[in-house]
């Protein structure tokens, strides 16, 4: 039986397809969904998160058949370990009236008081190489000194730096980010 056309549905998400190993050895699908439940952080303003793996070590497991979807929600990765998740993030002029940056960072694990000066009030920093795509939208990526506006398709390497990311448009934007756990510049 083939399964359900997982994008069909009202608001759809990106189908995550995981694979894995049947007892033989064999490649085979493990997963055909949407990862975790999509969760809005409303201290973060609004911004929808879907976690769609985390490994906990490196070198990965690529053994087992669990869910390595993250559940409890933390920004950065287990030392030594991997996040994968899409972000959409709200227009500033909606999110930035509901934002509480101080408890929704301090709920996600990430000490914020050590910022030296914020040029956003999403401003913060992990311990974390970031791969970022752009999926739908645009975005700036804004800096300690500068910023730079992103667009679909285009891709960030945050290295540990102190970011925020503001959305100036009426529209959403979606980003694709991986997270590995990284040593302090």
């Amino acid at each position: 039986m083939t399964p359900p056309d997982l994008n069909t549905q009202p608001n759809p998400r990106p189908k995550r397809i995981v694979t894995g190993h049947d007892r033989e050895g064999r490649s085979i699908v493990i997963f055909n969904d949407h990862g975790a439940e999509t969760k809005i952080l409303h201290k973060a303003g609004g911004l929808k998160l879907t976690e769609l793996w985390e490994t906990h070590e490196t070198p990965a497991q690529l053994t087992g058949q669990e869910d390595q979807a993250r559940q409890v929600q933390m920004i950065e990765p287990d030392v030594g370990g991997s996040v994968f998740r899409l972000i959409e993030y709200p227009p500033d002029a909606i999110r930035l009236k509901k934002m509480d940056s101080k408890a929704h960072f301090a709920s996600m694990g990430v000490d914020t008081s050590l910022d030296p000066h914020k040029a956003h009030p999403g401003m913060h920093k992990t311990q974390t190489i970031d791969y970022a795509v752009i999926v739908k939208g645009e975005i700036y990526a804004v800096l300690d000194r500068e910023e730079v506006l992103l667009k679909t398709g285009d891709c960030l390497v945050q290295r540990g730096t102190h970011h925020a990311w503001s959305n100036r448009s009426e529209e959403s934007c979606t980003i694709c980010f991986v997270l590995i756990s990284a040593l302090a510049p």
